[in-house]
């Protein structure tokens, strides 16, 4: 464990974009804990459960904590100059496009404005570009298509005065669980609001809808040109900001009538009910205030900047924007995705909001950083980036916090494409990533707790990152890293940089520079009013939303609250949408739609929530969402395993998951599983790389897969203390998870598994004081044992001939205890407590970590009928919020039993 320096600290959540302010401290016994900071206008006090449970990723096991060049440790002095000397040699020989940076929206601002200034400005190369690209960049192309700028123009507290909120593609309760609080919390407040949830799942967010729109995959542009139509149709249009405000307006409206002319025409392209439709229609014509949210669903698409911008355009024709209450509002990912936009992370940026194919701005960037070269033209944007590398073009590149090998489309390319590069250079806080094991180079950088600096929330809030560990081992912060690079390269004089504050100070200076309205250099990213702040100022900056200026010192809640925008003519554009199709359909041998997302408690490839024991205990094993009449016409029953394979050739096998929320001919995978934590889980394998035209986003929530049973011959699991990794390369199929006090193995297999008695002891390890109590039945393929050292449990393994497997949760109760009763002991192989104990059933709540079975029989024995008492008997739901639409689902479905 890192060691604490005194007091309690106020840093920001390193997970989604919502940004939530933590108060971090730790104990004599060295152990961290959070929990929310009540003065952070993000959370006001509140966290999900990945923020309650950050103490546990605290930690040093697994962490890279030295340099390494093929598998040595080195110093950093050789490591850096390997780095600098090989890239100076490749750029001489091929050119400055032969180097590429892919970096992070975990990186702090900071670090995004070192790299980017050394590639673009130095280097002269617009390859650097970031995993944002995967996540954002559609909703980046449609603000800048419409408003001339990035700029999302609206704050949090708009949720709270809005009488409509529409979430559109957004698992909001599951991904940004404190912003769907948040909108939990203002129904209750105002009997006004209604919330419109528009996804082709039901999904925890449905929980709070008053409409759901199960909309047919893909068809989201058909849906909101239809409303622009329909707004034309009632003369909703508000004139006075159309005609002074906006620009292109007929059009948009011309695309809308044409793609969608009426409510019978959309209803049938978006496989919808008109009444629906028209229910969602006329709320949002008849509603002023009204907060369009949307995120991946919209994003992740061949045609997502068209979808962004159909959703705009309806607020521009409205006039509902830049006021209390209302506007398009994107969601963003990860913690620094827009501080990654401020600075030019993404390959079609420049810094400060400017752009690489205007000489003007090139010109601006290269005279403020006194820059050798500045690059003018796009680089390689990550798909393609990719496909550079896989070709040679690429000869190095610099990966930083990040794992594409797991999370880009066509995973297995890109892992083959790095193995053939002839200089991959890792920058990470983990040893063992699926990116790092094909790394030539490894550095071990700062994360979480140990970094300083700042980041930028989804709605412009600037919060800082403060350090409240030291730094482990040899591990550096990202922007040293980068700087001494830098240094080597012979850029020393440009890159001075002995703190944070230093680099701060100049991205704002940079903001300021020639930000004006003369000659349209106007940019609404300015935060010249921190340009000049001190190193104490720095240290205690309080939360701001930008813009920061001289006039607004204490930053600006929303943006163009005076209908001026960063265009030629100040004005909004309005784009035609024509909608289209995604890229792939459906076919006799690929016939489901594939759709991914994300689990509550998990996050992006698991290198952090992995290790929590509170974070795995809600959802430990990947699984695949079916409808259940779906299923049954692919023989797959509910907690069956099956294979999922795709048109690349590459398949995944997971846990079958039966939901009637779930549309038929679509099935859902969650994209967290790494190869760290499973064998064949790697989502990303059956994503094609197919990009939107303009933002080249991939299309992540629209494949097209096949599905059939996986059968083995013997399926078991293991519950093991053993803090070693266990090597399972037996087993055709295994998910590993972390528990309180031990490891949980998943297992499966084709061929029929080994002499298990024997295997066992040699797989799990035993001394001579161990006792083992042992059930085979050889006809039945059926092993069962218990591994005790003194009276402490230390190893339970079952394997069957299939799926039946006794349930878990008693089992792995046991770990907790430091003694097993007789009772106990006797039951063990059963899989079942005593008639004495009680099994509380699979984790609902993982902040108290209370059970289903524990929930059922307190609503049953004592009434309860509301996520209010739940809370009140068992504290479940009480912390973060983010098993409510769970208790909200246990009740309506015991209400529906009971009746």
């Amino acid at each position: 464990m890192n060691v604490l320096q005194t007091g309690s600290i106020k840093t920001t959540c390193p997970y989604c974009g919502v940004g939530c302010g933590v108060l971090a401290s730790m104990d004599e016994q060295g152990v961290v804990s959070v929990k929310g900071d009540p003065d952070h206008p993000a959370n006001y006090g509140r966290l999900c459960s990945k923020g309650t449970a950050l103490g546990e990723t605290a930690y040093l096991q697994d962490r890279l904590l030295y340099p390494e060049i093929k598998g040595e440790q080195v110093s950093w002095d050789q490591a850096l100059s390997t780095i600098s000397g090989r890239f100076s040699e490749i750029i001489d020989e091929h050119g400055a496009d032969a180097v590429a940076f892919y970096v992070s929206g975990q990186l702090l601002t900071e670090d995004y404005y070192v790299a980017n200034k050394l590639m673009k400005g130095f280097i002269g190369s617009a390859n650097i570009d970031t995993n944002s690209r995967l996540c954002m960049s559609s909703a980046v192309a449609a603000y800048k298509r419409a408003f001339g700028e990035d700029c999302v123009p609206c704050s949090f507290e708009d949720l709270d005065k809005a009488n409509l909120i529409v979430l559109t593609g957004s698992n909001a309760a599951w991904c940004h669980p404190i912003l769907f609080q948040q909108i939990v919390r203002a129904k209750k407040a105002n009997p006004k609001l209604k919330v419109i949830n528009i996804d082709p799942r039901e999904t925890q967010t449905t929980s709070a809808a008053d409409i759901q729109l199960s909309l047919k995959p893909g068809t989201d542009a058909v849906l909101f040109n239809g409303l622009l139509n329909y707004l034309k149709e009632l003369d909703i249009e508000n004139n006075f900001f159309t005609e002074n405000c906006t620009s292109g307006i007929d059009g948009a409206l011309q695309a809308a009538k044409e793609s969608a002319p009426s409510i019978a025409s959309v209803a049938e392209q978006c496989a919808l009910s008109e009444e629906d439709v028209s229910e969602f229609y006329n709320l949002f014509a008849n509603t002023e205030k009204v907060v369009t949210v949307f995120s991946q669903g919209i994003n992740q698409s061949s045609s997502g900047v068209d979808k962004g911008n159909a959703i705009i355009n309806c607020h521009l024709f409205t006039g509902r924007i830049g006021r209390p209450g209302m506007g398009p509002f994107s969601f963003t990912g990860q913690p620094n995705a827009m501080g990654g936009r401020e600075v030019g992370g993404l390959a079609n940026q420049l810094a400060a909001h400017m752009d690489l194919e205007n000489p003007e701005h090139c010109d601006r960037v290269q005279r403020f950083w006194n820059s050798p070269t500045i690059a003018n033209k796009q680089g390689l944007k990550a798909v393609d980036l990719f496909e550079a590398i896989d070709q040679g073009k690429v000869k190095a590149v610099w990966i930083m916090a990040t794992n594409p090998v797991v999370s880009m489309p066509d995973a297995e390319k890109v892992k083959a494409a790095l193995k053939k590069c002839e200089l991959v250079i890792v920058s990470d806080c983990v040893r063992e990533t699926d990116t790092a094991k094909v790394a030539d180079i490894l550095l071990p950088a700062l994360t979480w707790g140990e970094n300083d600096g700042t980041v930028t929330n989804s709605d412009r809030h600037i919060s800082r990152r403060r350090s409240f560990l030291t730094a482990p081992g040899q591990a550096k912060a990202d922007w040293d890293i980068i700087t001494e690079v830098a240094h080597r390269m012979g850029f020393a004089e440009h890159f001075p940089y002995a703190s944070a504050a230093d680099i701060f100070r100049e991205h704002a200076a940079l903001s300021a520079f020639e930000n004006d309205d003369k000659a349209n250099a106007h940019r609404f990213f300015n935060i010249s009013e921190l340009q000049n702040i001190t190193n104490q100022e720095y240290e205690t900056f309080p939360i701001k939303p930008w813009p920061i200026t001289a006039e607004s010192p204490a930053g600006t809640k929303r943006l163009f609250s005076n209908g001026k925008f960063n265009t030629p003519d100040g004005k909004a554009r309005f784009i035609s949408v024509t909608p289209r199709a995604p890229a792939f359909s459906t076919t006799k041998e690929f016939d489901l739609v594939l759709n991914t997302g994300r689990v509550r408690d998990h996050w992006h490839t698991m290198t952090r929530t992995g290790v929590s024991p509170r974070l795995s205990a809600h959802i430990h094993e990947p699984f695949v969402e079916v409808n259940p009449l779906d299923a049954a016409q692919y023989g797959l029953t509910d907690r069956s395993l099956a294979r999922i394979n795709g048109p690349l050739e590459k398949s995944v096998i997971v846990r079958v998951q039966y939901s009637d929320k779930q549309q038929r001919g679509s099935i859902f995978l969650p994209i967290h599983w790494n190869g760290q934590f499973s064998s064949r889980a790697n989502v990303g394998a059956l994503i094609p790389s197919v990009v939107d035209p303009i933002s080249g986003q991939p299309e992540s929530k629209h494949g097209i897969v096949n599905i059939e049973p996986y059968v083995g011959n013997w399926h078991g699991f293991i519950l093991s203390n053993n803090s070693t990794n266990l090597d399972l390369g037996f087993a055709k199929y295994w998910v590993k998870s972390r528990g309180r006090g031990f490891w949980r193995y998943e297992m499966a297999g084709y061929h029929c598994g080994p002499n298990w008695a024997a295997f066992s002891k040699e797989l799990l390890g035993t001394i001579s004081e161990d006792e083992w109590i042992e059930y085979f039945d050889k006809s039945n393929h059926t092993y069962r044992a218990a591994q005790f050292r003194g009276s402490k449990l230390i190893n339970i393994i079952f394997i069957g001939p299939n799926e039946k497997l006794p349930p878990r949760d008693w089992l792995i109760s046991l770990f907790q205890k430091e003694e097993i009763s007789i009772s106990e002991r006797m039951s063990l192989l059963s899989g079942k407590p005593p008639a004495d104990q009680e099994d509380a059933g699979k984790t609902v709540c993982a902040c108290f970590n209370v059970g289903e079975k524990t929930i059922l029989k307190a609503i049953n024995e004592k009434g309860l009928t509301t996520p209010e008492q739940i809370g009140e008997c068992l504290q479940a739901g009480t912390n973060c919020g983010s098993c409510l639409p769970e208790l909200r689902g246990i009740l309506a479905s015991n209400t529906f039993a009971s009746a």
